[in-house]
């Protein structure tokens, strides 16, 4: 999961609900100090949230658009069930166009994608059951299917231990086994984070990562601009992975220089700098 350093949002941004025809969805809004040259629909990966892409909102509104990053259906601020089956991928990508709708108001298909990790995987589930709401899509590391091996043992066991531990027990579970560096995040926020995310939406979207098939060649077919950014190392999906990802899209690519799985974490100014450049160029 990304590890933003602060879950406090630059004075650009506000947290709202947004009242779509699937329910409220909590996001993170920041607007460009004058009119908007677009709007991007920001989604985050597994055990993330909107809070995830906090340091892109000032660069990237500054720049002239108009930021929306949504936490997904029981993710964080955004109440979900505990069924299981209503996290399937379908759902979450159904979610995803009402966003969509909720924050093109003029409905112009202004609205560019970006999906984070998993998200990505919900973002190109979307763009493949309705492509018209999108200027664009940037997959950000984020791989054409399955994690790993390495990281499929991982989201296993946590699936397992969410099956009979409570979120608390979990949550101590993880931070004892984490790497000293992370303890530079914001550590209170993500514990309040975890707490208030739905076992249920991480069973049911780990189990996604873990059988999610290769819909590269669906995507190719989609005459929609794609932009696939990666850090220079990922731990979940090989950079050269990606790299080929990219090709047989035919999208633009950007490797962020001293970033890993994170880069809106790792290298926000660079990162932004990337996703400008490219919806830019759209």
């Amino acid at each position: 999961m990304s590890r933003p350093h602060t879950f406090t949002p630059p004075p650009c941004a506000h947290v709202h609900p947004l009242r779509t025809a699937r329910g409220d969805f909590a996001v993170l809004e920041a607007l460009p100090p004058a009119e908007p040259r677009g709007t991007a629909l920001l989604l985050p990966g597994y055990m993330g949230s909107k809070e995830d892409f906090i340091a892109l909102l000032e660069p990237l509104s500054t720049a002239g658009y108009r930021i929306v990053a949504v936490d997904g259906r029981g993710q964080y601020e955004t109440e979900g069930t505990d069924r299981q089956e209503t996290y399937a991928q379908g759902e979450l990508a159904r979610d995803v166009l009402a966003q969509a709708a909720a924050v093109d108001a003029g409905g112009d298909g202004a609205v560019h994608l970006l999906g984070h990790s998993l998200g990505g995987q919900i973002a190109r589930a979307a763009v493949l059951l309705d492509a018209s709401p999108f200027r664009s899509l940037t997959l950000m590391s984020s791989g054409p299917a399955q994690v790993i091996e390495a990281q499929q043992l991982k989201v296993k066991m946590l699936s397992d231990a969410l099956a009979t531990l409570s979120m608390a027990e979990v949550w101590e579970a993880m931070r004892a086994l984490d790497p000293p560096e992370d303890a530079a995040a914001d550590g209170e926020g993500l514990r309040r984070r975890w707490l208030r995310h739905r076992a249920a939406q991480l069973i049911a979207t780990g189990r996604q990562l873990v059988t999610e098939p290769d819909r590269v060649a669906e995507l190719a077919a989609v005459p929609l601009p794609v932009h696939v950014l990666s850090g220079e190392r990922d731990d979940t999906w090989p950079v050269p992975l990606l790299d080929t990802m990219a090709q047989r899209l035919g999208a633009h690519r950007t490797r962020i220089a001293g970033a890993e799985h994170s880069p809106n974490t790792d290298r926000p100014e660079q990162t932004a700098a990337a996703l400008v450049s490219f919806w830019d160029g759209v």
